[in-house]
């Protein structure tokens, strides 16, 4: 990808306001260029009309006096400049017929016998025109010269020169644009900034509606606040009525998980109660069949009430209490393996979802590291940030256990999959847990530990107050 266009697509990327600036910047830079191209382009056009009446007023007095009584190739007499009557002052005239010798003809005391170009091309007969443009003068300084004619009848056409320095126009000209890129200079940097204002004030509506949106992701608020300009108030409006019928759903979609948890789980204890008092191989067998039927109702509506949930805008939970007391609780059921659950978790990092859904998924890995590890289990937590400047929660459980061939670990997140059928357990836990991460977008993946282990890394949406 060439430069340019790598440029371009990283700008597309960044903020309105830096898109906003960057081509007011660039287009003012544009625009204050071409201004001053045409302006110091005028102001030279100008400057050589003005040095060139200059000239055309001399070549007129010459003029005068040529056509004045007497011989026309007496003495011309000065011209009303002092400098021509220095030598190789860059100020010089030159009188003298067409087609006459160096010799013949007239000049100034200043051309010091020297000669000027003629601006008229060889061959050329027009006559009458008053020539314009720039010669080298015998010293090889740019010369700008007025070259014009003259009929004196029967005296014969006579070809009147003029000359001043070109360095007079050039340094005009320098002292133009010097100040022409000091005052556009100014003017581009008081343009950027009121820009910068404008910009700052145009987009605060919108900084003021993401910055609400924040609130309610934060759990602050619970609707888009504040009055708006009509451009975004709809917008606003129309989030709010989102946020109303997303909060609507969720609550019908609890309600009817609640109510279907209720109609299944109330038949399966109950007969998983009767096979509990009736003999045989055949109450063993419902007994057995009732408690997978349970196993996977629980999962199910596990799954069902977390895809209700996983997308709750406001809810926040605090991940160290949340933690803190589930190491507590497994410490006692493992107690006889005298295990050590060592926690580091910095304060005020948070999870962006339900409580009892970070319970479950942080439960069940802490569970299953607890039941293989041989003595010791670490739970890390930290806040990270990935490429579109989002927080993520990074959740670390290792153990000091067996640990997992590299193959065998994308086979225990599928469904239903244990790695010992002597151990206690559905197989459903990190599958469980695989799923949940999936409906808040995050992921878990299983790697070899520090501690020789197994490693689980939970990564959910979070955030630190």
């Amino acid at each position: 990808m060439s430069g340019p266009r790598r440029i371009l697509k990283r700008l597309a990327s960044r903020s309105i306001a830096v898109r906003l600036a960057v081509s007011a910047v660039f287009w003012s830079f544009v625009i204050l260029l071409i201004s001053g191209l045409i302006l110091s382009t005028l102001y030279r056009d100008n400057a050589e009309r003005s040095f060139d009446q200059r000239l055309l007023v001399y070549a007129n007095t010459l003029a005068s006096n040529l056509v004045a009584p007497g011989d026309p190739d007496r003495d011309l007499g000065p011209v009303g400049d002092p400098r021509f009557e220095l030598p190789l002052s860059g100020w010089y005239w030159q009188v003298g017929r067409p087609d006459a010798p160096p010799r013949d003809m007239k000049s100034s005391k200043s051309l010091f016998g020297g000669q000027l170009p003629a601006l008229a091309p060889v061959g050329d007969d027009s006559f009458g025109q008053i020539r314009r443009g720039y010669g080298k003068a015998p010293d090889e300084r740019e010369l700008r010269l007025i070259e014009r004619d003259i009929d004196l009848g029967e005296d014969g056409r006579f070809i009147i020169r003029v000359a001043g320095p070109a360095d007079e126009i050039v340094s005009g000209v320098r002292r133009f644009l010097f100040a022409l890129t000091v005052t556009f200079t100014l003017l581009g940097l008081a343009l950027g900034f009121t820009t910068l204002l404008q910009i700052r004030f145009g987009l605060r509506p919108l900084a003021n509606l993401r910055n609400a949106l924040g609130a309610i992701r934060q759990g602050e608020a619970e609707r888009v606040a504040g009055e708006y300009p009509r451009d975004i108030a709809p917008l606003a409006s129309d989030l709010n009525l989102l946020l109303d019928t997303n909060r609507e759903i969720l609550e019908r979609a609890r309600t009817q998980v609640g109510n279907l948890a209720h109609a299944l789980k109330t038949p399966l204890s109950i007969i998983v109660n009767e096979a509990e008092n009736a003999p045989g191989d055949v109450a063993a067998k419902i007994r057995e069949q009732a408690a997978l039927m349970r196993d996977q109702v629980n999962y199910y509506l596990d799954r069902a009430r977390a895809a209700a949930l996983a997308g709750t805008l406001g809810t926040l939970t605090d991940v160290e209490p949340v933690i803190a007391g589930l190491v507590r609780t497994f410490a006692k059921i493992y107690g006889d393996k005298e295990l050590a659950i060592e926690v580091t978790i910095p304060q005020g990092l948070r999870f962006r979802g339900e409580r009892q859904d970070i319970e479950e998924m942080a439960g069940n890995l802490i569970d299953n590291a607890a039941k293989w590890a041989a003595s010791r289990v670490t739970v890390t937590a930290e806040i990270l940030r990935d490429d579109d400047e989002r927080s993520r929660l990074r959740l670390l459980i290792d153990d000091d256990g067996p640990g997992l061939p590299e193959a065998a670990r994308a086979e225990m997140l599928k469904r239903g999959r244990r790695l010992d059928e002597t151990k206690p357990g559905s197989g459903l836990g990190l599958s469980i847990v695989s799923d949940l991460a999936a409906l808040y977008r995050g992921f878990l993946k299983l790697d070899a530990s520090p501690l020789g282990g197994l490693r689980a890394i939970l990564e959910l949406p979070g955030d630190r107050n």
